[in-house]
């Protein structure tokens, strides 16, 4: 592991990092593609919320991959929780975003992969391997998709956006459902979407398909990696109420920056 410092502390290298990150992605995705619509095992987490063999296996692949080359870190995932020994260094992963979509060969899931040292993600991998699209960022150095830079739309009018966002899979029993917010956005913008994985919703809003996006009830492994590439491509991130948004909360709203007021305003 190569470091050095600067003003801020700890300045970490990420190239090494990433290239791992990349390359385990790409092999879990293409793992996830060829067994799309040969599930043979579901198991239900709670009434609507589901996992499946492949996402266990993906997740096995996906830590063992990293583990081989960085065994000292902690990982933090969608299936185990976290694992793996006490470090600065914490591997928060997604095996399979959009897994009920996956079970019904919806092709909108992917693959996600952040490293955070500390609280700070330093990077972040989105991989969607239905469209062979790669979303990709380091902490400083712009966002990506496949090899191309990305930037957020220009859109500054939220009657003219075009804006996602999702419903928890404790839709039935939540507080806070989403569709008080999804009803008063949708009279507000000019079209909204519902597609299903958080962190290509994010991806979109990076790269300007999207103009913002919210959401509740999400957890670390649906945003760390999105949250860095949207940030890296221009964007802004907090929580819907505008406070400062961090990946272990629980809601989050991203947008193009210069929509972000309207967006709140409109979710008040």
């Amino acid at each position: 592991m190569s470091r050095r410092g600067d003003k801020g502390g700890v300045r970490v290298k990420t190239a090494h990092f990433k290239k791992v990150a990349v390359n385990t992605a790409l092999k879990a995705g293409g793992y996830i593609k060829r067994n799309l619509g040969r599930v043979k095992r579901v198991r239900y987490k709670g009434e609507t919320d589901v996992v499946t063999e492949i996402d266990r296996k993906s997740e096995e692949l996906i830590v063992g991959a990293v583990s081989k080359s960085f065994p000292c870190h902690g990982f933090l995932g969608e299936e185990r929780g976290y694992k793996g020994r006490e470090s600065e260094f914490r591997w928060i992963i997604d095996p399979l975003d959009g897994t009920t979509n996956f079970l019904h060969t919806f092709p909108v899931f992917c693959v996600s992969i952040a490293l955070a040292y500390k609280n700070d993600i330093l990077l972040g991998v989105v991989y969607d391997p239905t469209r062979d699209e790669l979303f990709h960022a380091e902490k400083g150095k712009g966002a990506f998709l496949n090899k191309k830079r990305i930037r957020v739309s220009r859109i500054r009018d939220i009657r003219k956006a075009l804006l996602a966002t999702g419903f928890a899979y404790n839709v039935r029993e939540a507080r806070k459902t989403n569709i008080r917010n999804f009803t008063k956005i949708l009279k507000t913008a000019q079209a909204v979407r519902r597609a299903g994985s958080a962190a290509i919703d994010m991806c979109y809003v990076a790269c300007g398909r999207f103009d913002g996006f919210w959401e509740y009830y999400l957890h670390a492994w649906d945003t760390a990696a999105a949250s860095r590439i949207v940030e890296e491509a221009g964007g802004k991130i907090t929580k819907l109420d505008g406070k400062k948004f961090s990946v272990y909360g629980k809601e989050m709203l991203a947008s193009n920056s210069k929509i972000h007021a309207q967006m709140i305003q409109s979710l008040s």
